[in-house]
């Protein structure tokens, strides 16, 4: 196939689908829905869009990603991420990802977004932005929210499309395709949660992939969660900070994403509770935590610090 029936071809199923899945457009004109069909490594594939009225340009999109084959597609209408997107001029988009069946469900394979699941997520977001009358979107860089699978979902695009992401968050998640991220995935700030309560396995993998990685420079965060098992727990209001200044650092005019240089940063330390400024601070012999402004050191150790009410 040459390469203009290829694109030929491919316009053609876009066509197909934007009727038999139903590219949908609610009454306000803000929230547009599409669908995929099943993939390698994937069953459901649907996605919702929100964009805040008025909104003229898409700065970045806000990446919703629920649990272990749950439906994400509701929580484009959670008032925080609402707020946040109005505030810092975002799209949300909502996803519903789910595995074929097989043997061991608790191993998402949808997950894996080398293996066809982050090339779908990616032509969803083509489709929502003509849809929506926002090319912009398909290119935009991308804020990735998830809790448990969600979270190993966010880690694993991060790790795949790391020029795409501005920040990323690892929340609690278990299963995980990838143990070493590239260079340039560690320059990508993330933020990892677990919760003293969960699972054993669970945090041990969290702490792995988060030491390994930070032992080898990344820009990335750990966040016990005092008292708290496999929850969310206020670790949404938490990234919510983190996103804002993410975006501050990261997010140029243009739209292009900066570099963030790790001196320019702060340490922190989750068993003095400490931070300082990493440009006069020692080398850390312990993969501590790294933030990028100060403003995140101060929410770091409240959210460190805190007790989970009733978990």
């Amino acid at each position: 196939m040459t390469r203009t029936e290829s694109r030929f071809s491919s316009n053609l199923i876009l066509v197909v689908m934007t009727i038999a899945t139903g590219l949908v457009q609610d009454a306000n004109s803000q929230t547009y829905d599409t669908a995929l069909p099943p993939g390698n490594n994937f069953d459901q594939a649907q996605f919702r869009l929100w964009i805040p009225e008025g909104l003229e340009t898409v700065r970045a999109i806000l990446v919703l990603v629920p649990g272990s084959n749950g439906d994400g597609r509701d929580q484009v209408e959670t008032p925080l991420w609402r707020n946040l997107a109005e505030e810092q001029g975002l799209a949300l988009v909502g996803l519903h990802l789910t595995d074929k069946m097989h043997d061991d469900m608790f191993i998402e394979h949808y997950v894996d977004v080398r293996n066809g699941s982050g090339d779908a997520f990616l032509a969803a977001l083509e489709q929502l932005g003509q849809a929506s009358g926002h090319p912009e979107i398909a290119g935009a860089p991308l804020l990735l929210w998830g809790m448990s699978a969600g979270g190993e979902f966010n880690y694993e695009f991060a790790l795949w499309r790391p020029d795409r992401v501005v920040a990323f968050v690892v929340n609690k998640g278990g299963i995980y395709y990838s143990a070493l991220a590239s260079a340039a995935a560690r320059k990508v700030p993330g933020l990892f949660f677990v919760g003293t309560e969960d699972i054993a396995f669970r945090n041990d993998i969290v702490r792995g992939i988060f030491s390994i990685n930070r032992r080898a420079h990344a820009l990335w965060a750990l966040v016990e969660q005092i008292g708290v098992a496999h929850s969310v727990s206020g670790s949404d209001v938490i990234a919510a900070a983190f996103y804002r200044e993410a975006l501050e650092t990261r997010l140029a005019d243009d739209g292009a994403l900066k570099v963030l240089k790790i001196e320019d940063g702060f340490f922190c330390d989750s068993t003095s509770l400490g931070c300082e400024a990493a440009a006069e601070a020692e080398p850390p012999r312990e993969p501590v935590s790294w933030l990028p402004t100060a403003v995140l050191t101060d929410v770091w150790k409240e959210a460190s610090s805190a007790v989970a009410d009733g978990e």
